[in-house]
């Protein structure tokens, strides 16, 4: 099985080196590293190319955001399943990869997640929070809670009948990517409880700034999928109450 890992960046200089050396010091050895760069004017290229030997396609161009960049990622994959790998993250151990594998093949789900840790982005041995992603259910899914967005892999087959991200939305698109998947409950949908993903806190949603935008998208984006986009958000802060619990 052959896994292809997507890395879209922009003017990652400080970060993005631990998320490549987290990708290419994995056990397994059947996988697709692309990494789709937005023309970054910073030292992030650089960093890129002195791996490129070992990365299986570079892209590196303007573009007009993430959601954008991944897609192309998805377009140029050729693996049988398919996950991200963001350029502030970094995978959890060099055996996560083979870790994923063995339940796909164990299940032959669709769709997989798992757990997630947010740590602090200058300190990365300290947690911030624990995202304990708990066993799979329609109903959870339909009451606004969702698997962590970076530790999901998906068969590639699937997601050329379900469809790329909504590039119309700049931060709620991987909401809606995994309402889109998630929703219909037609899917074979598995959990491997461990950590896949390591996600320095500051991303697009935990920057405070962009919280008014990512409430107006949540609101649209919900209404779309034909869910009472207030209750619905409210439902999935509640989900999130846990993850500080656990600490």
């Amino acid at each position: 099985m052959k896994v292809t890992i997507i890395t879209s960046c922009y003017n990652r200089e400080h970060t993005i080196r631990g998320c490549i050396e987290s990708v290419l010091s994995q056990d397994y050895p059947d996988i697709e590293y692309i990494v789709v760069d937005g023309a970054s004017t910073d030292g992030s290229l650089k960093i890129i190319n002195e791996y490129k030997e070992r990365i299986a396609k570079i892209i590196s161009e303007p573009d007009h955001g993430m959601y954008e960049a991944i897609n192309k990622g998805i377009r140029a994959a050729t693996g049988d399943v398919i996950g991200l790998g963001h350029s502030d993250d970094f995978l959890y151990s060099p055996q996560t990869i083979s870790h994923i594998v063995k339940r796909f093949e164990e299940t032959h789900a669709d769709f997989l997640y798992g757990d997630g840790l947010f740590v602090n982005p200058e300190n990365t041995d300290r947690v911030v929070r624990n995202w304990i992603g708990g066993d799979y259910r329609l109903w959870k899914v339909r009451h606004g809670w969702l698997p962590l967005h970076p530790t999901c892999y998906i068969k590639r087959g699937v997601i050329e009948k379900k469809g790329l991200y909504n590039e119309s939305y700049k931060i709620a698109a991987d909401s809606d990517f995994l309402f889109r998947y998630l929703l219909g409950g037609e899917l074979s949908v598995t959990y491997l409880h461990e950590y896949i993903v390591r996600m320095r806190m500051g991303g697009l949603s935990t920057d405070s700034a962009r919280r008014r935008q990512m409430w107006q998208e949540d609101i649209r984006m919900y209404q779309s999928h034909g869910m009472n986009p207030t209750i619905t958000k409210l439902e999935k802060m509640l989900w999130k109450v846990p993850q500080f619990i656990h600490l």
